[in-house]
């Protein structure tokens, strides 16, 4: 007989009954399997999941039901999103599975309750079915890049910034082959250099002191289209990484330094940004600029030389920026930097020239001959603007013979489908009207123009 049944006929109450699966042992939490699932995972710390449950008071009566309302409950497991018997019990389920969970208060609601449903200090009855679960996505776009399944939960509520010195221990792995395993000390930022790919110093951003974590990453956020000779990487491989964040002291944060901290920083950052550009590491790059615009755009109080060296970083990161995207093919971010740039100086021969080709990689080709041409009004002598200049009215002059022949070949098709349609028209649609019509019309419109005056 299935709890739904106790319940309806109401012959008997629900009996602390199942296996004990609190960590502590204290039998806060039982659970009863009444279908087993199938497979071998089960869900992580961090995973989203997604079940069906009906709960019980002890004495059987119902209090809540996701399968009367037909719609799915989904949590992120672990996160305290749900009462804890919950992360306990759900931690030990395989999809498909049905599990009967029994919780004490102190799983449940505690001493208060949750009014008026479920009184203070009530045990509580639940069915579960598991239906999936899935990594939590910690890309930045969201497109499942980065999936993180949490092993061990770390300490405290703290994680590494950019910046911050990390310790870790990391085995990383490509259709089942191990392909690095070692013990590294970096600043977060700096992985590339070492091998790290940047899907792996993201995560890394999210993690604990202590965490243990499974990273699942996606060319995008490895080794890309290019792969990795010093790893045997081919081109567009997924990674699998398991990651144990050791220790870690986080860098400065904007809020902590003074306003001498934040240039003479500022200059660090950039040469060492300068460097990653001319190695071909443009998303490190990218981390360094960013970090002179975090901590100088909104810096007040400044002297007017303080102020003169703050617009002059931050115009030259932004500058930078716009290269490194162009570099990256993110024609949309280096628009933004170099809006900004141009917002410092208007004139600048850099901002203006990168903003055409950024205008040129979206195909908007007006703004971008715009730029170009004005490039070569305040620098005549810029070459490069000269040739992009050129390539860009052969691109508009493209577009409009596609736009000419598009054009041509409707109308045609407009005349052509007119034709037909004549064509079809019986002998007596394109016959001339009769006399009679004639003065049966000439009567009607006579008739209409006397009611038009009389009204």
């Amino acid at each position: 007989m299935t709890a739904e049944e106790v319940k309806r006929e109401g012959t008997r109450t629900f009996t602390m009954e199942g296996a004990d699966i609190t960590p502590k042992g204290d039998g806060g939490v039982l659970k009863l399997i009444k279908k087993e699932g199938t497979g071998n995972e089960m869900p992580m710390i961090g995973d989203k999941v997604s079940v069906h449950y009906t709960g019980w008071l002890m004495d059987g009566t119902q209090f809540d039901s996701s399968r009367e309302r037909k719609d799915k409950f989904t949590f992120d497991l672990g996160k305290g999103q749900v009462i804890k018997a919950w992360d306990i019990a759900v931690a030990t389920m395989k999809v498909g599975e049905i599990c009967q969970v029994t919780c004490k208060p102190e799983y449940a609601y505690g001493a208060s309750g949750s009014p008026p449903k479920i009184p203070p200090n009530a045990v509580l009855v639940f069915e579960v079915e598991l239906f999936d679960f899935q990594g939590e996505d910690l890309s930045p776009d969201e497109d499942g890049g980065i999936i993180r399944r949490i092993l061990v939960k770390g300490e405290g509520y703290s994680k590494p910034n950019e910046g911050a010195i990390v310790e870790i221990h990391l085995r990383g792995s490509h259709n089942e082959r191990i392909f690095d395993e070692r013990d590294l000390q970096f600043e977060v930022g700096e992985g590339e250099g070492l091998g790290v790919p940047p899907g792996v110093e993201t995560a890394i951003q999210q993690m604990e002191k202590a965490e243990e974590a499974i990273v699942y990453i996606k060319p995008k956020y490895g080794f890309g289209s290019t792969g990795s000779e010093q790893f045997h990487i081919p081109p567009g491989a997924e990674l699998h990484y398991h990651i144990k964040l050791k220790s870690f002291e986080k860098a400065k944060e904007s809020w902590e330094m003074n306003a001498e901290e934040k240039l003479e920083q500022g200059v660090l950052v950039k040469d060492r940004g300068t460097q990653y550009f001319k190695d071909h590491r443009y998303r490190q790059a990218v981390i360094q600029y960013k970090k002179i615009i975090q901590w100088l755009e909104h810096e007040s109080g400044l002297s007017k030389e303080e102020d003169n060296k703050a617009k002059s970083l931050i115009l030259a990161a932004s500058l930078n920026l716009a290269a490194c995207h162009l570099k990256l093919g993110e024609h949309r971010g280096a628009l933004d930097h170099c809006n900004k740039a141009l917002e410092l100086d208007s004139k600048n021969e850099k901002g203006l020239f990168r903003r055409g080709e950024a205008y040129m990689g979206v195909n908007d080709l007006e703004p971008a001959r715009d730029d170009f041409m004005k490039v070569l009004q305040l620098y005549p002598a810029n070459k490069a603007a000269r040739s992009q200049l050129a390539q860009c009215q052969q691109r508009i002059r493209q577009q409009s013979e596609r736009e000419k022949r598009i054009y041509a070949n409707m109308f045609q098709r407009l005349a052509q489908q007119e034709s037909k349609e004549e064509a079809r028209k019986t002998p007596q649609e394109l016959s001339p009207p009769s006399d009679i019509e004639m003065k049966e019309s000439s009567k009607e419109n006579g008739e209409s123009e006397t009611m038009a005056s009389e009204a």
